[in-house]
């Protein structure tokens, strides 16, 4: 089974790029997509052609504005949107299917905000965050992807000493939230398999970055430790182009 994660970024844009191009390349049983930005009938028309998928896609209250879709070859048993715990729900962020010995959880963290304005919102949304995972874990094993909007160490971003504590991503808060996420029993894929590999999944469209490789890694499988004896390969896919993110991809035989 191969899961892919993706910050799209805009999926209109994208589509005005090269989606068909990209989604055959990563030839995912199930895709996830974040930052969509785009309303659910407009990601079923993007996605028409690809009729081997199920499509299940929201947006937040605010138009235009974050929004995830999950697309999948394989039976879901159960499917559900942003739960409606404070401050979970309205923004279109979070998605969980059910596929029946493990959840698969797809999420578009909130960003702190320039001026880190959001980041006491950010650290009261990991908390719920982290309770809502926790409730999931009580169940079945969890698989979750998505851009979590954290760097953890400083081998995930280019210029750590720089950003720590000034930039949304990489203060201490934000540090703090994702190692609770590791600590309440899910492990970075990642970085267990490649732990000192600097590799990154995020480049600001400024400066030149994807080119010169000034990159963040803020996007993430992180799997219940139950799961890791059925783990396959993790990958970063920096070749594929059209978002200021890049797919990342897991195969785990489920």
């Amino acid at each position: 089974m191969k899961i892919v994660s993706w910050n799209v970024n805009g999926l209109r844009a994208l589509a005005d790029k090269n989606l068909t191009e990209a989604i055959k390349l990563v030839d995912a049983d199930v895709l996830c997509l974040q930052e969509t930005k785009a309303d659910p009938d407009t990601v079923c028309e993007l996605f028409k052609d690809f009729t081997e998928y199920t499509v299940y896609a929201q947006i937040g209250e605010k138009k235009g504005y974050s929004g995830t879709a999950l697309l999948t070859r394989l039976p879901v048993q159960h499917f559900s949107m942003d739960p409606t715990m404070e401050p979970l729900g309205g923004e279109g962020r979070i998605q969980c299917a059910d596929f029946g010995s493990f959840y698969l959880v797809n999420v578009y963290v909130p960003n702190s905000g320039q001026g880190l304005k959001r980041l006491d919102f950010r650290k009261q949304w990991d908390a719920a965050f982290l309770k809502y995972l926790s409730d999931l874990q009580v169940v079945k094993p969890v698989i979750l992807c998505g851009d979590l909007n954290v760097a953890h160490h400083p081998i995930d971003l280019k210029n750590d000493k720089a950003n720590y504590n000034k930039t949304p991503g990489y203060t201490q808060v934000e540090i703090d939230g994702f190692e609770r996420l590791l600590e309440s029993g899910f492990l970075d894929v990642y970085r267990n398999q490649n732990p000192d590999k600097e590799a990154y999944t995020y480049w600001s469209y400024r400066f030149n970055a994807r080119t010169k490789n000034i990159g963040w890694r803020i996007d993430y499988f992180l799997i219940s430790d139950s799961l890791k004896p059925e783990v396959g390969t993790a990958l970063i896919l920096p070749e594929i182009m059209g978002s200021d993110h890049c797919p990342i991809a897991l195969e785990i035989h489920l």
